[in-house]
Formats: C-alpha cells, sequence, structure tokens
C-alpha cells in the first residue's frame, strides 16, 4: 500500500468519524450521488490540507535559507490549508453551511494553487498546485450540486 493509498483510506475513515461524531449516522445508511459529492469533497479538501502543510513546511525552509519571495507562497498554503481543514469537516457532516465554506475554499484554492504553479520545478509546490486544483474542482462540483 502506498502512502496516497493510506491517506484515502484514512480520509474515509475521518470522514465517516466525522459524521458519526456529528451525530448524523442517517447520513452513511443514505447513498446517493450528492453522497459521493461530500466524500469526495472531503477526500480532496483533506489531500490538499495535506500538500499545503508540506508546502508551508518547504517555503520555511526556503525563507530560512534566504528566498524572502516565498513568503506570499507560505501564508497563502498556510491560509488555504486551514480552510481546507474546515471544508472538509463540514463536508464529512453535511452541515448546512457545506456550499459556502466549499465557495471560499475553491478561490483559496485558485490563489495558492496558482501562486505554487509558479515553481513546478519545486516537488512539493507543484504537488500543492495540482492538489489545490482538484480540491477547487470537487469544491465547485459540491457548491453547484446546491443550485
Amino acid at each position: 500500500m502506498n502512502r496516497r493509498e493510506a491517506l484515502a483510506i484514512l480520509t474515509s475513515a475521518i470522514a465517516g468519524l466525522g459524521i458519526l461524531m456529528a451525530g448524523d449516522t442517517a447520513a452513511l445508511a443514505r447513498p446517493g450521488k450528492a453522497d459521493d459529492l461530500y466524500v469526495r469533497c472531503a477526500r480532496a479538501c483533506n489531500d490538499c490540507k495535506a500538500a499545503c502543510e508540506a508546502c508551508v513546511k518547504h517555503c520555511t525552509a526556503m525563507i530560512k535559507a534566504g528566498a524572502k519571495e516565498h513568503e506570499k507562497t507560505r501564508r497563502l498554503s498556510e491560509d488555504c490549508g486551514d480552510i481546507c481543514t474546515t471544508a472538509a469537516r463540514l463536508c464529512a457532516r453535511k452541515g448546512p453551511l457545506t456550499p459556502a465554506i466549499c465557495e471560499a475554499c475553491a478561490k483559496a484554492c485558485d490563489a495558492c494553487g496558482a501562486e505554487c504553479g509558479k515553481h513546478p520545478d519545486m516537488k512539493d509546490m507543484r504537488d500543492c498546485a495540482r492538489s489545490c486544483q482538484v480540491c477547487a474542482k470537487a469544491c465547485r462540483e459540491l457548491v453547484n450540486s446546491h443550485k
């Protein structure tokens, strides 16, 4: 089992626990397209959060080495990771404000991904940009399903 598969399994377990902890056990028994959107979005948000955290760590090291231009990317990645965490939690429990936070998450991912995308030669930043694209797409699909 590779790291991505292990993370996907862990993310699914966390999403399920989030639903249980929120007291919405009926949500687990309601399979359907909307449920798939919530699960997919929660997974994408958790993956993006992890990529943002790796990017923050990378940018912090770059800044310490004198590359001050990574400050903006570090700050965007911190904010994006925090928003992704909140979006994942709301998706897991299908909270009434999920579409609102997912709309904000998509915008944060757009900004973070664009900034990280300026450094495709750096793995952590390239991975973050890619993860931000996937997360923004999943968030927008969920938001659009509520219109």
